[in-house]
């Protein structure tokens, strides 16, 4: 995708702000009008008070005899304007011409400044939205993207491009909708004015663009290229904060505060380095063109000082109104030599957005997907294979039917498939070959929400968020009853616990449970699985974490939870499947064992008493 295919995606962001925008360029239009018009009226105010006598037919005259210039039409409405208004200003005495010029330069700086804010306004709502809608679009697409999308991406990468890249894209959008209107607007407004004035000079004024423009588009060139290495070291140090603050027990721990300090401190002075090099060649945009325009001016002030002093060809105060005129264009015409500096970065960082919004989920509805109303015969595993890249097998012909009500156990060595198999029946990853079934239905055909509506997932690792205890547990849904979430924590044994806090229900638990013990965490997690009352629960190692007196409860509460529902059990400590209804043993990602408790231990050979001895050996 080439650098204005991206920046025109980017745009397509504005079509519902369309209203701000172009009323915003309409009171651009009226600003760049008004702008002109208080530098114009410039010349009459020293008129007034170099020429105290009557001079409107001699400045009509003179006004005609300038405008060659411009087409016949527009000098005869130019000379029209400019008698109308001087016979205006210069009627009466000379206090009387001072006062009305003064209220008309008023009127007009008035108008052009409150043009200028309402398009100000207009178009900072206009941006401020696009950012938004794009930000929301991000967040939205990644809560698409599958598990395996997150295995391959820094999440401080991620973060970055939703904060850091988007507001990069900010500025892009302001150099297309202000910049690349109000400026060139500016710069014809000052011109005509100039035209009428003195086309000599006016062309004289203008040689100097295709130099400018030239240099400004190789600076352009290098800059889109060290944005995007800018933009990517800005993400490696959102990383290391991220994985720093996460980790940040690990690393006090073991007294690594100084080895992280000089990691981050690397990463920084890399992206110093890049950003001071950005500078400097953005910067020279400036500088290069302000050059230009002075050495022009030189040859403007005296090419048109031999004109009124010498040729007698032009009026001083006419002059005088020229040079105005002409140093107001070079503001305009330096923004214009950063549109592109700005459009080639907004374009970078569009590129790392566009990146995750073109990633399509490869878990997705499929057309006429079935909804699930409710589960009331069995699971079943269908000769199920499974590989992450496509080549090494995680999973091979795993084939297992789980009748409703009953408690299967999985267990078997580290990396044997436990969780990938379990991970299958959300849809969390799509099998690569067989098939997953509940009641007969494959779950690729079955509509993803209300498949994961019909199953809990508690998980050694709590996922908890900074927020009360009482929106925790009864997590996205906004009018739960308090007796409702009481219920479930009193049957996830954490009620007692939760009314010891200060604020109890309403007590914020800190990032991630931090305030929290691993078993009071790991009761939340069951009381929120509890108050969703899900037919099947998937418990991943559960109590794998826990000590003797935290387990306790947290079995408990997890045999309360278990009651009357369809449970897939990992377990690491054997102890807690004993009285699972079948224990499937895993090795390599094939199943080599299936029976109960008391069948597989049975078996001196097998894999399930060897894991048995190792555990109770003593």
């Amino acid at each position: 995708m080439t650098v204005l295919q991206t920046y025109f995606r980017i745009l397509r962001f504005s079509r519902p702000y369309w209203k701000h925008i172009t009323t915003s360029v309409g009171c651009t239009i009226l600003y760049s009008v008004f702008s002109g018009a208080s530098i114009y009226l410039f010349i009459p105010l020293l008129d007034v008070l170099f020429h105290p006598e009557k001079i409107s037919e001699q400045g009509a005259a003179q006004g005609a005899g300038q405008g060659g210039a411009l087409p016949a039409g527009l000098t005869d409405a130019a000379t029209s304007l400019k008698q109308w208004f001087l016979a205006l200003v210069f009627s009466g005495s000379q206090l009387d011409s001072l006062f009305r010029i003064c209220v008309v330069i008023l009127v007009a700086f008035f108008l052009k400044n409150l043009f200028g804010y309402v398009q100000s306004y207009l178009m900072n709502y206009a941006e401020e939205g696009v950012v938004k809608d794009i930000r929301d679009s991000l967040y939205r697409h990644l809560h698409e993207l599958p598990l395996a999308y997150f295995s391959n991406e820094r999440t401080g990468g991620l973060i970055s491009r939703i904060v850091n890249d988007v507001a990069v894209i900010n500025g892009g959008i302001s150099a297309s909708f202000v910049t690349l209107v109000k400026e060139p607007l500016l710069i014809i407004v000052f011109l005509g004015i100039a035209l009428t004035l003195s086309w000599k000079l006016t062309l004289i004024s203008v040689l100097v663009f295709p130099f400018s423009l030239s240099i400004i588009s190789w600076i352009a060139i290098k800059l889109h290229r060290e944005r995007g290495v800018s933009q990517e070291r800005l993400a490696d140090i959102t990383s290391v904060i991220q994985e720093t603050v996460s980790g940040v027990k690990v690393v006090k721990a073991f007294g690594m505060e100084e080895f992280e300090n000089k990691k981050f401190m690397a990463f920084t002075k890399r992206y110093f380095s890049s950003v001071i090099k950005i500078t400097r060649i953005r910067d020279l945009a400036s500088p290069t063109t302000e050059i230009l325009s002075v050495a022009a001016g030189a040859v403007i002030i005296w090419y048109g000082g031999q004109q009124v002093l010498i040729d007698k060809s032009l009026k001083a105060s006419e002059f005088l109104g020229f040079l105005f005129i002409i140093f107001q264009i070079m503001p305009p015409i330096k923004e214009l030599t950063n549109v592109n500096n700005r459009i080639q970065e907004a374009s970078a960082a569009g590129r790392r957005i566009f990146d995750i919004l073109d990633t399509e989920p490869s878990i997705r509805n499929r057309v006429g997907a079935t909804i699930l109303p409710e589960f009331t015969q069995s699971v079943e595993y269908r000769n199920v294979g499974f590989s992450y890249t496509g080549h090494e097998s995680v999973l091979t012909g795993i084939t297992i039917r789980i009748k409703k009500g009953s408690v299967v156990a999985i267990v078997g060595p580290s990396g044997s498939g436990k969780t990938t198999l379990v991970d299958l029946l959300p849809r969390f990853y799509d099998p690569s070959s067989g098939g997953v079934y509940i009641d007969g239905h494959d779950v690729r055909d079955l509509d993803v929400r209300s498949l994961r509506e019909k199953i809990g997932i508690v998980t050694q690792e709590t996922v908890l968020f900074n927020d009360t205890v009482r929106n925790n547990i009864a997590y996205g849904l906004d009018a739960c009853p308090l007796d409702a979430i009481m219920a479930a924590a009193k049957a996830a044994n954490a009620h007692e616990f939760i009314m010891a806090m200060p604020l109890q229900y309403e007590s914020v638990i800190g990032e991630r449970g931090v305030k929290l013990s691993g078993g009071e965490r790991q009761r939340l997690s069951l009381a929120r699985a509890i108050l969703k009352n899900p037919p099947i629960l998937i418990l991943d190692e559960a109590t794998s974490s826990l000590d003797t007196g935290s387990e306790i409860l947290v079995q408990e509460a997890i045999d309360h939870l278990m009651t009357g529902r369809t449970s897939i059990v990992i377990a690491h400590r054997l102890s807690t499947v004993q009285h699972a209804d079948m224990i499937i043993v895993l090795e390599r990602g094939a199943i080599v064992e299936t029976g109960t408790h008391q069948t597989l231990i049975g078996d001196s050979k097998g894999l399930y008493k060897k894991l048995y001895d190792l555990q109770f050996r003593a």
